[in-house]
């Protein structure tokens, strides 16, 4: 048996009308054929996730770092175990985008555990590859307290047999489904180590299966790193310390939904963001008369990231000289401010870079889809007969 909702109420479907409408205007502000930054946003999400997964597993590593192992580059001052482990959870992810390509894909066992092997092989005593070989207990990593003791050993094989029977079940709620999924795996808890951060990966897995969004755009994982206790607090109230398939799942629903609200609010914030950014450093480049594939190089060093030859030549497709070139006199304008030496030099922004960054920015909201909806209701039936809404 395994957590399953009933019937949502229409407050839960209404909620997901607007995340799957806030969804589809992601699905085309994100296309490549539209936007040569959307590779730029990809990236910079795709980094979000992992510091947001990672920090969850007490993992914490800067959004620079973990940007530096998504372009393939080894982190400058990350610890070597923490390296290790975002290059890990990055190479499981990067498997998952192609299988989300791959139409003839079935969840297996074999996949899942090729995944926890990609995560853990660092750590041979964390049986990467292999169902945990005794009992398990969860601690919240915020407080160190045992917050869940996992079912016995016996029951994991056929309660991650079911869970993957269900995985391959078709769904009309897609959303649902992959909280659905994270959930069963977080409280089956079949691996020694890493389960926090497979759970989040299979429902990124589930959603881009679904056809949701590119991974790349459709985990949660950078919401349930911010909000670390409400996410703790959900689980203890689903879960109760044990496997209780038989409890209602809502109130981790609710959570998931209200994560993908969010998410999906932001990345249209961003996308905005980069537009108006990308679109203010071509016209600087024009200005000084610079190739327009400088904008890259730009557009890095005004979100905050160092640029380095290595990154830049991949991103235009341009011979090391070229690079050399372009970085030199982006530094001698002003523009980039060069560090460190030999292959240890990287570039930064100047003051004119970093004020076009201060411009372009547009300010974050906050609101609560579910609360929304219940005002939206209050206010319909104030104005039905035999309501008033003056107190």
């Amino acid at each position: 048996m395994l957590f399953l909702t009933k019937n949502l109420s229409t407050e839960y479907l209404q909620v997901i009308e607007q995340i799957n409408i806030l969804r589809d205007k992601l699905k085309y502000v994100t296309s490549d054929a539209l936007h040569r930054w959307t590779a730029l946003l990809a990236r910079t999400s795709a980094a979000r996730a992992m510091v947001g997964s990672n920090s969850i597993e007490g993992i914490n590593v800067t959004l620079e770092e973990a940007v530096a192992v998504v372009d393939g580059e080894p982190p400058t001052s990350a610890e070597h175990e923490d390296t290790m482990a975002l290059n890990g959870y990055w190479n499981a992810m990067t498997y998952i985008v192609q299988l989300s390509k791959d139409q003839n894909y079935i969840h297996n066992e074999g996949t899942i555990k090729s995944l926890h092997y990609m995560m853990v092989s660092h750590d041979l005593t964390k049986h990467p590859g292999r169902w945990r070989p005794g009992a398990i207990h969860i601690s919240n990593t915020v407080t160190n307290q045992i917050v869940y003791d996992g079912p016995p050993v016996e029951l994991v094989a056929p309660l991650m047999e079911e869970l993957i029977q269900f995985l391959n079940t078709k769904s009309p709620q897609p959303l649902i489904k992959a909280a659905l999924a994270h959930l069963n795996f977080t409280m089956i808890h079949p691996f020694s180590d890493g389960n926090g951060r497979m759970a989040r990966a299979i429902q990124t897995m589930v959603l881009s299966r679904e056809g949701i969004l590119d991974p790349h755009f459709s985990s949660i994982e950078e919401y349930i790193g911010d909000h670390p206790a409400e996410y703790y607090a959900v689980l203890a109230e689903v879960g109760q310390g044990a496997w209780h398939p038989e409890r209602d799942p809502l109130p981790w629903i609710r959570f998931c939904l209200n994560a993908h609200y969010h998410q999906a609010v932001s990345l249209l914030r961003r996308v905005v963001d980069i537009g108006k950014l990308w679109e203010a450093l071509e016209k600087e480049a024009k200005q000084r008369k610079f190739n327009e594939r400088v904008v890259y190089a730009l557009a890095d060093a005004a979100m905050g990231y160092k640029v380095r030859n290595p990154t830049y030549r991949k991103q235009t497709a341009v011979s090391n000289q070229v690079a050399k070139y372009d970085l030199k006199n982006l530094a001698d304008s002003g523009l980039l401010i060069p560090r460190g030496e030999k292959r240890g030099r990287y570039y930064l922004a100047g003051e004119i870079l970093q004020e076009i960054r201060k411009q372009t920015k547009t300010q974050k909201t906050n609101v609560d889809p579910f609360a929304e909806i219940e005002k939206q209701s209050n206010a319909a039936q104030a104005e039905l007969p035999g309501f008033s809404s003056n107190k």
